[in-house]
């Protein structure tokens, strides 16, 4: 039987459990176990396999990590004043303090001050190249190449979209709020923006486009279950989401629920997705040396082509994007994985659609890719599986579990799509078990 699934041959081989255990350190623990900084967590922007098209630069990249500050940043509100003329609000906002404001009408509009907080640090997420804005977050498109493919779209991403406050004392609680500070210190909500005054007499409000939060069930494991997507305030309350992301009406706020992020929360932008993964969740992640590890394994099995008898192996990591001689091709109706070749390709069909040499079964043909971002795998098991139309593979428990999430897409749709490259899954489940042939010798 040739057909053995050669990853499942590979996991008897897999029992290295000292050097699995010391690949399962992230690389910080590994370095300097004593004197790495506290890591409150990692953001990464879902559509990016371990890096943007044109590389991470800056504050720009495909993944942030929040570390603890030499001096606390965060701050809290104080003293609300309303004011009747916008030159009030305006002698209100100083540069110096944080504010938020609150335009209710032309003649009124109520400033809520923000004092300093040692407890707390605050980092800041947006579109905004501005100084105040920690991590620069453009729209992602899917599967795009480079970030030409994006400049031409218009924007829907606040230039200023959200806050995340971290306390700086065990156990490092990230709570998650709309909007962010601009460069002189200020929110501003206009007369259009979602607003209310809560009943214990504070003001509140949504942006634009919303900040949505879904936190998994069961945390971010191989048991982990999809949440409910719900929308976050300014002030940091839980509402369920508006009929459209940018109608006025606010939508039922949702008391039991609260602004503090888990392992696997996600956080939706309007434009981009991003993951939130806690330090403790991240040092039981598979790493990239362990991915490596893995893509190794696969490739001394010497899978081959049942066409061509040629040895297949999937490129290195850092060619993620070329596809190679050697590399693996997938049928993905029926998961028989192949070396690039032209058979079945008929010219009545428009050249997507191929059939299979082993089963006769049609449909797309597509060449693999590992999942290179280690942060999106729910486990640490053997990639098995592709998502499906994309080609991307990953563990079982992984690609499952990212095929039932409904990620928001537009302005009132939702639907599931490949982490590793934000394209729209397709198919019954949206992945599929990869059938390799082994070596004949």
């Amino acid at each position: 039987n040739n057909e053995k699934s050669v990853p499942q041959l590979l996991i008897r081989d897999l029992k290295f459990e000292n050097s699995l255990a010391k690949l399962m350190f992230s690389p910080d623990q590994e370095n300097h176990p004593s004197k790495a900084p506290v890591k409150y967590g990692e953001l990464i922007v879902l559509g990016y396999n371990g890096s943007l098209p044109n590389g991470d630069r800056g504050r720009r990249k495909s993944r942030f990590a929040l570390f603890k500050r030499p001096k606390a940043n965060g701050v809290k509100p104080s003293t609300v004043h309303i004011a009747c003329t916008p030159q009030a609000a305006k002698a209100i906002s100083n540069k110096d303090q944080h504010s938020i404001s609150y335009t209710l009408s032309r003649a009124q509009t109520v400033v809520v001050e923000y004092t300093h907080d040692s407890n707390t640090d605050m980092f800041q997420i947006g579109r905004s190249t501005e100084s105040p804005i920690d991590f620069v977050v453009t729209d992602t498109v899917p599967g795009s190449q480079s970030n030409s493919d994006t400049q031409s779209v218009q924007s829907t991403i606040s230039r200023f979209a959200c806050r995340i406050i971290c306390e700086r004392n065990p156990p490092f609680t990230a709570r998650i709020y709309a909007a962010g500070f601009d460069s002189s210190k200020n929110i501003f909500l206009g007369e259009k923006a979602a607003k209310w005054k809560t009943s214990d007499g504070q003001m509140d409000g949504l942006t634009t486009n919303g900040v949505l939060v879904m936190h998994p069930r069961n945390g971010f494991t191989e048991d982990s279950k999809p949440g409910v997507w719900r929308e976050i305030s300014v002030c940091g309350n839980v509402f369920s989401l508006r009929e459209t992301r940018s109608a006025q009406q606010r939508g039922k706020m949702v008391e039991n629920e609260t602004n503090q992020l888990q392992d696997g929360s996600l956080i939706d932008l309007c434009g981009a997705t991003l993951l939130w993964r806690t330090a403790e969740g991240l040092a039981r992640t598979p790493t990239v040396k362990h991915l490596e590890a893995l893509r190794q394994e696969i490739n001394a099995a010497r899978p081959q082509c049942p066409v061509g008898f040629n040895t297949l192996a999937f490129p290195s990591m850092k060619r993620k994007d070329v596809v190679d001689e050697k590399q693996p091709w997938v049928y993905l109706n029926c998961g028989h994985v192949h070396g690039y070749h032209n058979w079945g390709n008929k010219e009545e069909r428009d050249g997507k659609d191929r059939e299979c040499p082993m089963c006769r079964s049609v449909g797309p043909y597509v060449p693999l890719w590992l999942g290179c971002e280690a942060g999106f795998y729910v486990d640490a098991g053997p990639p098995t599986h592709a998502f499906s139309p994309c080609g991307h593979v990953c563990s079982e428990k992984t690609t499952a579990y990212w095929s039932q999430i409904p990620l928001p897409h537009g302005t009132h749709t939702f639907h599931a799509a490949c982490p590793f490259c934000a394209h729209q899954l397709a198919g019954e489940q949206g992945y599929i078990r990869l059938i390799f042939q082994g070596p004949l010798d």
